[in-house]
């Protein structure tokens, strides 16, 4: 199949884009708290997306759909990355935040059972690989000196997936629309809780940060999944939402060769176990949003 440059470059964004967020939020967080990082971020880029979508004449939502928004933005993005900047600040690296997260799928496919759907014997086996790749990763140098970190990635997987099925069943509206209330709704959560657990700035931030946090507005949030929306509407699923076995293995990249990371012989190994469940079980979830981001 012949790919459009449209196509091209919109691959491009959610590989490479979504994969860098992971850096950019241990870059912001050296000098701003997680959660006030993380909620701020998407308060600004839900305001700006739907300043736009309103200037374009999109339909204003019903009480009901910002109710279903509010649900799923609070799963999204405090449960899910709001814990993935809390692990980042007990020291887990980039890449191996992106790791753990890349079994959403996986998580995604047990909880779509409860409404329904079934799962066969090839995408269990891809379930038990990614687990049994995630029980490696605790065996190596990483998350072995860090053991709330890898809790709060698995939670943070846990809880997009579990909100991205959910909200497959409610009365969203279109989905750039429903994108901006989540990241407004879901974002001043995040800011609250991150101010209930004390979170304050003492001082100016790092250009490093703010530098780092305005491209986490507008790259990660508004250009990536501006890029996954348009996959979505011209492309097959499949296709589309193959940035969730791309971006493990690009975010590792840019750790180590951006971020000073680094991973032990034990951590590539469960990398490779982990993608391989993921794609043994993907294609049945090709509609299903992923962590990360973004």
């Amino acid at each position: 199949m012949k790919l459009r440059l449209p196509v091209v470059l919109a691959l491009l964004g959610v590989y490479v884009i979504w994969s860098s967020t992971y850096l950019a939020m241990r870059f912001a967080i050296e000098s701003i708290p997680p959660l006030l990082m993380a909620g701020s971020r998407y308060v600004a880029a839900g305001f700006l997306l739907l300043l736009f979508l309103k200037w374009r004449g999109h339909v204003w939502p019903t009480l009901r759909q910002w109710r279903a928004s509010a649900i799923v933005g609070v799963l999204l993005l405090l449960g899910g990355n709001g814990m993935v900047g809390l692990a980042l600040e007990q020291g887990v690296s980039s890449g191996m935040s992106a790791l753990v997260v890349g079994v959403t799928p996986l998580f995604a496919l047990v909880f779509a059972r409860i409404w329904g759907q079934r799962a066969s014997g090839r995408e269990w086996l891809g379930i038990g690989v990614g687990l049994f790749g995630l029980v490696l990763l605790n065996f190596g140098r990483e998350l072995s000196t860090s053991p709330l970190g890898g809790v709060l990635l698995v939670l943070a997987a846990l809880s997009w997936s579990f909100g991205s099925i959910w909200g497959k069943h409610l009365d969203l509206p279109s989905s750039f629309m429903a994108s901006a209330l989540q990241m407004i709704v879901g974002g001043v959560v995040v800011v609250l809780v991150g101010l209930g657990r004390g979170e304050t700035l003492t001082e100016m931030p790092s250009d490093k940060a703010l530098w780092s946090l305005a491209y986490l507005v507008f790259f990660g949030a508004i250009l990536g999944f501006s890029s996954y929306a348009y996959l979505l509407a011209n492309v097959r699923p499949a296709l589309a939402t193959s940035y969730a076995y791309v971006n493990p293995l690009v975010a590792v990249a840019l750790g180590v060769w951006l971020g000073g990371e680094s991973v032990d012989a034990l951590e590539l190994v469960a990398m490779a176990v982990i993608l391989a469940g993921v794609v043994m079980v993907y294609l049945p979830l090709a509609g299903t949003r992923s962590p990360q981001d973004h």
